[in-house]
């Protein structure tokens, strides 16, 4: 028997096909080949047809069967990962009445802030655990605003991961996983948020039904089938969004365990037992894919929407073949870059600066003593720099931090970006050989709900190796508080 899963990125659809008796990974695919566009009409927008999604996991899927020669009906389930905090509205026949207004458009940001003030700071942190934001419900009023006529024809809101779930089984449902990340769950009342979409003036009977994780939610149906290849019948039991969903790829479940993303953005995404925040702008609080009543995980979250995205503009500007020759140059240059520091933030607004805009920024360049090896360095210790910026404000409200894993397909396979990062935190940063898609196909199998089994397979298949803080610290630390200085700097000039 085989377990499916999918990842729904606003880049790429991601699938994978895992053995259920063991959890060993057998095929991956991306489709499309290149990236998927985002569609931006406005500055700050940012939309992505959900039929796109749909048509590419329905051509993914086909490419794992085709690939392997299984029989599909030997697949015993389907788990879902998906982009977070993005919307998506169907009318009553199920059809987008719009496109989807994904996790970076920045649209609604003056309309959580205000109903942030309105509804009081004590609030929001006891009941939501976060500040409305530019989240899922402010990106709805949004729409009930500025298109009324949208508004008016829609049956049911929803998030990313719960379209591609109808679209596999005619059936409209979500989870408190994903109220959560589009702030729409109560912690306190243990329930959906009705005051605020009251407050927003939003009809609460278009929240979809809800449903648990590891369980059956739906079943593929005739359509779906036809479409996608996969037998009808066949149980969709997991879904989360793609951090949550990473964390739980990474054998993440506990307080003090850390999963980190080093990709275009980069993540901080902390499991913690603390239930009351202090930061509830800076940082975000969801429920965690194994949170219960009885046994709250929330996964803390710090974004850092300058990360990768840095290091690849440079390597376009150098017109440079790979990342591992960049990261070659920037090995033959000592700790610090000989004073030449990189600020990373030229990707938008970062919510860790209360939403301020501070552009990238090369700092110190001498052109008697700095060359590409320099630019390269400085800008690999500028990412990580900001990782550590973002851990020390997680460690400032309430975040125990023990270990961090991280995958082996982005920044942490520089080892001057992980060894710079885990000598600073003091940490040990553990590296392993996984996917989204993979962990989304092993989740499904969850249902027996045994999170040790499923860790103990995370380690056999895929831990590669571990990043070790250096004994003496002191060059780090030294670049490290020359890189905040110029920091505090560029804030205060804000």
């Amino acid at each position: 028997m085989y377990y499916i899963g999918y990842d729904i990125g606003s880049s790429s659809i991601k699938a994978a096909l895992v053995e259920a008796s063991t959890g060993k990974s057998l095929i991956t695919v991306n489709e499309p080949s290149q990236e998927m566009e985002i569609i931006a009409l406005q500055k700050d927008w940012a939309e992505q047809d959900p039929e796109l999604w749909w048509h590419y996991v329905c051509k993914a899927t086909h490419k794992i069967l085709s690939s392997t020669g299984i029989d599909a009906k030997f697949i015993a389930s389907i788990g879902i990962s998906y982009q977070m905090h993005g919307l998506v509205v169907v009318d009553k026949y199920q059809k987008a009445l719009r496109n989807a207004i994904i996790w970076c458009d920045s649209r609604a940001v003056d309309i959580g802030h205000r109903a942030f003030e309105d509804l009081g700071q004590d609030k929001c942190r006891t009941h939501l655990l976060n500040s409305p934001g530019n989240f899922t419900a402010s990106k709805l009023k949004w729409v009930l605003d500025h298109e009324p006529e949208v508004y008016e024809k829609i049956d049911k809101y929803m998030l990313p991961g719960d379209f591609i779930a109808m679209k596999f089984s005619g059936e409209i449902n979500t989870t408190k996983n994903g109220l959560s990340e589009g702030i729409l769950w109560d912690y306190k009342q243990e329930n959906v948020a009705h005051w605020l979409l009251e407050y927003y003036g939003i009809d609460t009977s278009l929240t979809p039904e809800l449903v648990d994780n590891f369980t059956a939610q739906s079943y593929v149906s005739e359509v779906g089938a036809k479409e996608s290849g996969l037998p009808i019948g066949i149980p969709i039991t997991y879904r989360s969004g793609d951090q949550p969903n990473n964390a739980l790829s990474l054998n993440v479940f506990n307080n003090g365990e850390v999963a980190a993303t080093g990709g275009t953005s980069g993540v901080v995404y902390a499991v913690s037992d603390h239930i009351e925040p202090k930061e509830i702008k800076k940082i975000n609080q969801f429920a965690h894919v194994n949170y219960t009543n009885d046994q709250p995980k929330i996964g803390k979250l710090l974004n850092i929407n300058g990360a990768g995205i840095m290091y690849r503009w440079l390597k376009n500007q150098y017109g440079i073949a790979s990342y591992q020759i960049m990261n070659d140059m920037a090995d033959k240059v000592p700790i610090g870059a000989n004073g030449l520091s990189v600020l990373p933030f030229g990707n938008g607004a970062e919510r860790m600066f209360d939403n301020k805009t501070l552009d990238a920024q090369f700092n110190n360049i001498n052109f008697n003593v700095h060359g590409q090896g320099h630019l390269c360095r400085a800008a690999l210790e500028g990412i990580a720099f900001s990782f550590v910026y973002g851990i020390e404000l997680m460690k400032n409200d309430h975040t125990t931090i023990n270990v961090i894993r991280a995958g082996n397909d982005n920044l942490f396979r520089s080892e001057i970006f992980s060894n710079t990062i885990a000598s600073l935190i003091g940490h040990s940063i553990e590296i392993y050989d996984t996917t989204g898609a993979v962990g989304a196909a092993r989740a499904s199998g969850l249902v027996d709900g045994n999170f040790d089994k499923f860790g103990q397979q995370i380690t056999t298949h895929n831990h590669i190796m571990n990043y070790e803080p250096v004994e003496d610290n002191s060059s780090y630390l030294e670049a490290y508080y020359h890189w905040k200085t110029i920091l505090t700097k560029r804030i205060t000039n804000i």
